[in-house]
Parts: C-alpha cells; sequence; structure tokens
C-alpha cells in the first residue's frame, strides 16, 4: 500500500509533507529543479512505507492511503506514480 496526494494540493504546495518524509519519497522537493513549474507535489509509490506520517503533516488533507482516495480523485493515484515514471525514477 502507498500513499497518495490528491486534488487539494495543487497550488498549495505545502512541504510540511516533505520534511516528515523518513524515506524522501515525495517530491519536487523546493531545493529540486522543477519545484516551481509543478502545481503539485508526488509520492513516488515505489519509495512509499506506508508509515503515514505525511499524512498528520499535510495542512490541507490531500494525502489518502491509496484504497482511500474519494472517488471523485482516484486519477491522482496514476498521476503520482507517472510523475515518477517520467522522472526515470
Amino acid at each position: 500500500m502507498t500513499y497518495v496526494i490528491a486534488e487539494p494540493c495543487i497550488g498549495t504546495k505545502d512541504n510540511s509533507c516533505v520534511e516528515v518524509c523518513p524515506v524522501d519519497c515525495i517530491h519536487p522537493t523546493p531545493d529540486e529543479s522543477g519545484h516551481g513549474q509543478v502545481e503539485m507535489l508526488y509520492i513516488d509509490p515505489e519509495e512509499c512505507i506506508d508509515c503515514d506520517a505525511c499524512v498528520e503533516a499535510c495542512p490541507v488533507d490531500a494525502i489518502f492511503a491509496e484504497d482511500q482516495v474519494p472517488e471523485e480523485w482516484q486519477r491522482f493515484t496514476e498521476l503520482n506514480a507517472a510523475y515518477f515514471r517520467g522522472r526515470g525514477a
């Protein structure tokens, strides 16, 4: 199981989740190239260890367990994975 960042993150990109992630699976971080070009943050499904730390840290309640993503935001599961495929991660 992995976590997914969904629509509430768009335009917010609060880095609280990045700061608490023990495996650094949330990108792009503010110091990475491309941070200013994306409208939200993404969780790498291959790296996520399902620790739940990011969920509590998110000020806009944008992070969900993969099996609990609201129906209207299901497409974000694939968007998170696709972001990392595009990076060559």
